[in-house]
């Protein structure tokens, strides 16, 4: 008996039997607040240039060497998108995702998210903080108002990031019954 609890002993990892903890020290990750921070700074004055209204991305769309980028989840996607767009969900952005996907960086990338459009609140669902129903009473009397989380500011700027110069996102809030816009998907009748 007691030659199997010396085996057992010997097997027990060293901080269970002494009660001590050991910890590996990692270099930090590879996430930098400053770099995107600095990013940031320097795409907002491109970007600001780079918004257009829907008939000037319904025009660029029938131009040569132009990509109508949806950056949803592919669920979404496969719902309902707009006629001619390609996915590449936002999470899987990557310099070689997008390199496949748009090879050649003179391409001009059009844009757009679920908060372009409105009146399909399931297939393009707004993306805004609203406060919990715990706290509304503490958001209403410090008067704050909820903040827009777009998917298209952090798409411009990753696609800036990974060196595409020609983006232009849409810029303003369609409806969705809007004749001059067509939708394909598995929800699109």
């Amino acid at each position: 008996m007691l030659k199997y609890l010396f085996i057992t002993f010997l097997f027990l990892p060293f901080n269970l039997v002494f009660g001590q903890t050991l910890s590996i020290k990692y270099e930090a990750s590879l996430a930098s607040y400053s770099d995107f921070k600095t990013l940031v700074e320097e795409v907002e004055p491109y970007r600001e240039e780079r918004l257009i209204s829907l008939d000037k991305f319904l025009e660029m769309s029938k131009e040569k060497n132009v990509i109508i980028l949806d950056s949803r989840s592919k669920f979404r996607y496969d719902r309902k998108h707009l006629k001619g767009a390609v996915n590449l969900t936002f999470a899987d952005y990557t310099q070689e995702s997008l390199w496949q996907l748009i090879p050649d960086p003179n391409t001009i990338i059009l844009i757009y998210c679920n908060n372009n459009f409105i009146g399909d609140q399931v297939d393009f669902m707004s993306k805004v903080a609203k406060p919990r129903p715990d706290v509304v009473e503490n958001q209403i009397l410090s008067n704050k108002k909820p903040i827009m989380l777009a998917l298209n500011v952090p798409v411009f700027i990753n696609l800036y990031g990974y060196g595409y110069r020609n983006i232009y996102e849409l810029n303003e809030l369609v409806n969705i019954n809007d004749k001059r816009i067509k939708f394909k998907g598995t929800e699109v009748k």
